[in-house]
């Protein structure tokens, strides 16, 4: 039996590192028994060929645009059953203007109010046994951006966040928002982490844990 095929696509805004983070993982994949395909365009989205064998993509592309051609391939792959991950920009401020692709994660950075700011990410106690989050937490604390998301209801949320309210702030009552997020979209499942600002953030053992989990949870099971 052939391996896997994993995708891992990186790329736009060079503030989230997306070689350095991606790198992170890359012997993860290996060792899961992924062969690894590493892109630095986006054009692989749109040819077909390659798209129909593949089983995972990794993203990490912050802002940037998606041509017509390029997100119909990646739309069409996620719904014939390939998985999708990311973490942080990389997959959840990417393509700000691409409503479809926000459509398939099911959340979108809107902002990091304060910058780099203690906070915690609190694993929710109903989804405590999901194999993405088992045995981790219950609260994680963290000096990092603590992104602001609007997310979809078809999320399965695993861990969240709650905006404090702040002098100055134009909220007037803690806002909790997602954190880590399963969902599954056609054949494929998607899973998203907001945590994942720099390098250091993503060697968390908590956090790289519940990343190389949920990747793993995304991928094609079999074919």
């Amino acid at each position: 039996m052939s391996n896997r095929q994993a995708l891992v696509v990186r790329g736009g805004w060079q503030g989230h590192d997306p070689v350095a983070t991606t790198d992170l993982f890359l012997p993860m994949l290996a060792v899961a028994g992924f062969d690894v395909t590493v892109e630095d365009s986006l054009e692989v989205y749109a040819d077909e060929s390659v798209m129909s064998e593949v089983d995972l993509i990794v993203q990490s592309w912050t802002m940037g645009e998606i041509l017509a051609d390029e997100m119909h391939g990646l739309r069409l792959a996620v719904e014939n059953g390939t998985g999708l991950a990311g973490w942080h920009g990389g997959l959840l401020d990417a393509f700000r203007g691409a409503t479809d692709y926000q459509h398939i994660v099911g959340g979108q950075f809107v902002a990091h109010p304060d910058d780099m700011v203690d906070h915690e990410v609190v694993v929710r106690p109903d989804r405590a046994d999901h194999p993405v989050v088992a045995g981790i937490g219950p609260t994680i604390r963290l000096t990092t951006e603590q992104y602001w998301l609007q997310t979809d209801p078809l999320c399965d949320v695993l861990a969240t966040t709650t905006h404090a309210v702040r002098d100055g702030a134009p909220w007037r009552e803690p806002v909790t928002v997602p954190v880590v997020w399963t969902r599954h979209w056609g054949r494929g499942k998607v899973f998203a982490c907001a945590v994942g600002h720099t390098v250091a953030d993503l060697k968390i053992p908590e956090i790289r844990t519940m990343i190389e989990r949920g990747i793993l949870w995304a991928a094609r099971d079999h074919r």
